[in-house]
């Protein structure tokens, strides 16, 4: 990713800022609608509200490890009232799901919307051909965290019910940097 072209946004909580690029060259429609949420202030006053962790997964054969965040309720996922993207594949953008990436959360292929997820360590079952998803099909992989790793780390670690953060960390904000 090219720092000096790419966005640069803050993700503000009350653990420590998350400051993530966001990769418009190699996943330009999914960093657009990202970042259409974003512009519209439809982030702030969100939460994260999912933690997955190698010893909250107890049905799933292939672990993972990711904090989920977005404008869903606990009770309402995955949100209906907003349109789906198409989900650009890691096999086309060359983007990988390494330590500190953000992806869109999805069900089935084409179904992702407002919801998304930060890596973390690196998780090569949640790009194309991994199987995470049974479809094979990956998630949209579109930026990486250039600082504040450790609020990453404070998040997964935080108290949860099964995946469920307890309470959810809340999203001050998701502002553009400069």
């Amino acid at each position: 990713m090219s720092t000096h072209t790419n966005p640069i946004v803050d993700i503000t909580t009350p653990l420590g800022t998350i400051s993530v690029e966001i990769d418009q060259q190699h996943a330009p429609g999914t960093a657009a609608n990202f970042l259409g949420y974003l512009d519209r202030g439809e982030y702030d006053g969100s939460r994260f509200y999912r933690t997955v962790t190698p010893d909250n997964q107890p049905n799933d054969t292939i672990r993972i490890a990711v904090i989920q965040g977005g404008m869903a309720s606990l009770d309402d996922y995955p949100r209906r009232d907003v349109p789906s993207i198409d989900l650009e594949r890691t096999s086309v953008t060359g983007l990988k799901h390494l330590d500190g990436t953000i992806s869109m959360a999805r069900m089935t292929p084409d179904s992702a919307n407002s919801e998304f997820f930060i890596c973390v360590g690196d998780q090569p079952d949640l790009d194309f051909g991994g199987m995470r998803n049974p479809d094979g099909q990956g998630f949209a992989a579109f930026g990486q965290v250039i600082e504040g790793m450790d609020v990453v780390h404070a998040i997964n670690t935080s108290p949860a019910d099964g995946q469920h953060l307890a309470p959810p960390i809340e999203i001050v904000s998701i502002k553009r940097r400069g």
